[in-house]
């Protein structure tokens, strides 16, 4: 039976994760899955005994490989990675995220299962610190998740992109990897090639055996699955978040122009509403006739979500200690605390998410610089 299982190489990027990789490697490792043969950590050159954790991982465990990633880049460290591994699916994991034993087994069964090119499961929220319990809270809200399915826990089905994936190791080449100028978004970027790649136009004659496999599948290239459990520690501090954000603004302009696709509502919201908002302030102060209800609308920014946050605060309640909060029973953040953080980051993400997205609007269009 183990010898029709496909074989599966596990890929890690890794930078500064010695607080949790040891544990991410070994819940692999202890996987009832059989056919795990490679587990792989690309280093971005930690200074924090990373590598030496792994390394000594590796001593116990052959299947557990140290590369170097002199580029620091994750999708960089991916594509090292996926070009080196043997095995037939290719699973990519997070080193600051908590999986189920029985992660490896569901990915496999909903790739094999739903006929898809890409398969994962929800990204739940969970939080060791209060800002992290602001974010994870954030998370729940509209405000904070757009809709995206793959932020719905109970969701099983197809989607726009997963967090994280699991692949056939043969499409994956077939596409060439990973671009590695598409950093952070990487992930939804790859998802749009594997979408596109249904286009039978965009299939050259090389491609032929790719082609004719795709046409007996379903439509859909994305697949996520309820029973696919993972759990993601999001950032721990306001400037990292900003951050992070920030470089999502940016990813999403360049991914929008390099395959000339208009990206959903979520993707856009942030910069269509700030961008009216400032648009309407310089027509106030060049026209104050007009009267334009600019500190209403002001307001009102400032003012939802906190209103949001509330209301999500108060949803989660009495499930938040189980659901969410996995740090210390003594330093469970008070209600106070939680509205507040999550009123923070329901205001920054679009802040941020606008800043990064119109910084390269403008490199582009106005400073004629090159988006890669």
């Amino acid at each position: 039976m183990y010898n029709t299982l496909p074989t599966v190489s596990v890929a890690i990027p890794a930078y500064n994760e010695s607080a949790k990789i040891e544990q991410v490697v070994r819940v692999i490792l202890a996987s009832n899955y059989p056919n795990i043969i490679e587990i792989f950590v690309a280093d971005g050159g930690s200074n924090d005994g990373t590598q030496e954790i792994v390394k000594n991982l590796s001593n116990e465990d052959a299947r557990v490989k140290l590369r170097h990633n002199p580029e620091k880049k994750q999708s960089a460290a991916l594509n090292l990675m996926l070009f080196e591994s043997i095995g037939d699916v290719f699973i990519r994991l997070d080193a600051h995220s908590d999986y189920a034993p029985d992660y490896i087994e569901k990915c496999v069964e909903a790739l094999l299962k739903s006929k898809a090119l890409n398969v994962g499961g929800a990204q739940r929220f969970v939080a060791q610190t209060s800002f992290q319990a602001g974010v994870a809270l954030a998370s729940k809200s509209f405000l904070g998740n757009g809709g995206a399915k793959y932020r719905n826990s109970n969701y099983t089905g197809y989607a726009d992109t997963v967090y994280l994936g699991c692949f056939w190791k043969k499409t994956l080449l077939e596409l060439q990897g990973y671009n590695v100028n598409s950093t952070p978004n990487e992930d939804f970027e790859l998802n749009l090639r594997l979408k596109n790649v249904f286009d039978t136009r965009q299939i050259t004659n090389q491609d032929a055996g790719l082609n004719e496999r795709l046409l007996d599948k379903n439509a859909q290239a994305i697949y996520i699955d309820c029973k696919i459990r993972v759990w993601y520690y999001p950032r721990k501090s306001w400037n990292s978040l900003l951050i992070q954000y920030l470089n999502y603004g940016r990813g999403r302009y360049l991914t929008s122009t390099k395959h000339n696709i208009q990206f959903q509502l979520r993707g856009l919201l942030p910069f269509i509403f700030i961008s009216t908002v400032i648009l309407l302030l310089i027509v106030d102060l060049l026209f104050p006739k007009l009267g334009l209800p600019i500190e209403l609308l002001i307001i009102i920014g400032l003012i939802l979500p906190f209103l949001e946050s509330l209301r999500v605060t108060w949803q989660y309640w009495e499930s938040f200690n189980s659901e969410i909060w996995r740090g210390m029973e003594d330093k469970v953040p008070s209600f106070f605390s939680r509205w507040f953080l999550c009123g923070i980051t329901l205001l920054s993400m679009p802040l941020a998410h606008f800043s990064g997205y119109g910084y390269q609007l403008f490199r582009h269009k106005i400073l004629k610089l090159s988006n890669w």
